[in-house]
């Protein structure tokens, strides 16, 4: 009877456990409404983006494996407005970007997380960084940049989330396509000359509690596609192709202290293909944005915060 006991008390154990990890639905921020359709046909598999901090409004954003080293600016119709190219960069599989404080603490710098790794081949990644540029109407080139490169430490992996913490300036990354995700940090100052080990925070996180989007293996388990921390430190997005995920950070709280708590479920309108989601600059709410299929041209969509 005692052993019965205790396999009841394990079970309700686990269960406890595994309720914990599951979103909870909040009311914090409106229904997504389309705030323009994408018109640059150029842009067909958007992967990340980030919202400016220089120019008002505007939204950085870039294409998927084997388009160009290059960045576009967009404006609040979602057309294009300023490409930037990085002189010497190779877009072998760029997955997401992020903008957040550096080296020089009185400028913003742009990140862009080459991350990407389907068949987790590759052993060394890059994360490219460099200060926000100046508006230029159409095109302009950056030949000095940084170049973050690095490795796992538990062997190689695909991920699609990059992060930037503005309190801390460490660089987070998580893994994609795993039954428990694998968040790692770059801890500032970040090397630019050797190739650094990323620093393995957790092995074992997990808040998908809905399931995949329809049409998506279950065996990839969590397609975490993109991620943000908002201008002030103090707020988590994070998505996969069905849900956004959100968190709210308490003083003095690190990220991966935040990461393994129960998330709040946001608005989201399921998109064709969504990988790309950033908070706002003024934190009025967040993007989202899917790459194109089938020829059609996706939506920017915005989820305004609730008063």
């Amino acid at each position: 009877m005692r052993n019965i006991g205790l396999f009841f008390l394990v079970l309700l154990l686990n269960c406890s456990l595994q309720n914990n990890t599951e979103p909870v639905t909040t009311n914090f921020f409106d229904k997504g409404f389309p705030v323009a359709t994408l018109s640059d046909p150029v842009l067909n598999e958007v992967s990340g983006i980030a919202a400016s901090r220089k120019h008002a409004g505007m939204i950085w954003t870039h294409n998927d494996s084997g388009d160009k080293a290059r960045l576009f600016l967009l404006d609040t119709a979602a057309q294009t407005r300023m490409v930037v190219y990085l002189r010497g960069a190779y877009n072998r599989d760029w997955e997401d970007m992020a903008i957040g404080p550096g080296p020089d603490s009185t400028r913003q710098y742009v990140y862009v997380g080459e991350i990407g790794d389907n068949l987790a081949v590759y052993r060394t990644k890059v994360i490219y960084r460099f200060p926000e540029p100046d508006f230029t109407e159409g095109q302009v080139t950056i030949a000095q940049f940084d170049s973050i490169r690095f490795v796992y430490p538990d062997g190689r992996r695909d991920a699609e989330t990059l992060m930037v913490d503005p309190l801390t300036r460490d660089i987070y990354i998580l893994s994609k396509r795993e039954k428990n995700l694998h968040l790692y940090r770059l801890a500032y100052p970040q090397s630019v000359t050797d190739v650094i080990t990323a620093e393995l925070l957790s092995d074992n996180l997990t808040f998908n509690g809905l399931g995949e989007a329809k049409g998506y293996d279950l065996r990839y388990y969590n397609q975490v596609t993109g991620g943000d921390i908002s201008a002030d430190g103090r707020e988590i997005l994070i998505k996969d192709y069905s849900s956004v995920y959100y968190w709210i950070r308490k003083p003095n709280q690190t990220v991966e202290e935040v990461l393994t708590k129960k998330p709040y479920l946001l608005p989201y309108k399921p998109e064709p293909r969504g990988e790309a989601i950033a908070f706002a600059a003024d934190g009025s709410g967040y993007f989202t944005l899917s790459e194109a299929v089938d020829g059609t041209m996706p939506y920017l969509f915005f989820y305004k915060r609730k008063n």
